[in-house]
């Protein structure tokens, strides 16, 4: 999706979602508790499809592409395994430990093309990555990793004007050791749930190609069950939409 309400020739600003539209876990399959809102895994690719709406809808005056990866991830015949190796768009080989570590593999194909074709200033991706988020952070706070501080500080400076949360971790170079493998060039999840958010951000890193990026993991703020809130009922609440309009109007319209 393109909106190009700036000048002709400025660089545009790239927002990137997770749009995995049922996630069983593949063949690495979830409990059957709770699977039914495995259809809120696109909330990432939602909240995108939502900004470049609002975007033209107000006539921002900036370029902005929006790119989703739509997909289902199911068990098959012709299902990843773990212990597969699949080549990236990037080039760059993947072991595939557990095949619910799906999302990440979506977002590295989507972050390199975004970074390859449009030559953006920025690229911000939106995801429900990890069940690590909900612990670290609870129910009430998206998580952002970024290697910008002026990226991660622009989009955590909008969130509180328009009442959604979120909180930045860290995204310590250290920690790239636990997706290591000496059979590929990276594996798709790190040496067990410790961590877990950090290193699926430093996967996802390793797919910018050194473009200013921010990844946020909405798993925790993408949906709400038992709303407390009288103004946002059960369901899909649309979370980043808000926050991501703001920091645009803020800081990167012309």
């Amino acid at each position: 999706m393109k909106w190009n309400g700036g000048k002709k020739g400025d660089q545009p600003i790239a927002f990137v979602g997770k749009g995995v539209t049922f996630d069983t876990g593949g063949i690495s399959i979830k409990p059957a508790d709770g699977m039914e809102d495995m259809k809120w895994d696109m909330g990432g690719s939602a909240a995108v499809v939502g900004l470049m709406h609002a975007l033209a809808g107000r006539k921002a005056k900036v370029n902005a592409i929006g790119v989703i990866g739509l997909v289902e991830n199911m068990p098959d015949g012709n299902a990843q395994r773990p212990g597969d190796v699949v080549m990236s768009l990037s080039g760059q080989s993947v072991e595939i430990l557990n095949t619910d570590a799906e999302g990440r593999l979506v977002l590295a194909d989507c972050l390199w093309y975004t970074q390859d074709r449009f030559k953006p200033k920025f690229m911000l991706d939106l995801a429900t990555l990890t069940g690590a988020m909900i612990v670290a952070l609870g129910l009430e706070y998206a998580g952002v990793f970024s290697n910008s501080d002026e990226l991660a500080n622009n989009f955590l400076t909008a969130g509180p004007k328009v009442g959604e949360n979120a909180w930045r971790m860290p995204l310590p170079a250290f920690y790239e050791r636990h997706i290591d493998t000496p059979i590929a060039d990276v594996k798709n999840t790190g040496n067990g749930r410790a961590g877990g958010s950090i290193t699926a951000a430093l996967f996802l890193q390793r797919f910018t190609n050194g473009v200013p990026w921010a990844h946020i993991d909405i798993a925790p703020t993408a949906w709400v069950k038992d709303s407390r809130n009288p103004t946002v009922p059960d369901g899909a609440v649309g979370w980043g939409v808000r926050t991501l309009d703001r920091m645009v109007q803020d800081s990167y319209e012309a």
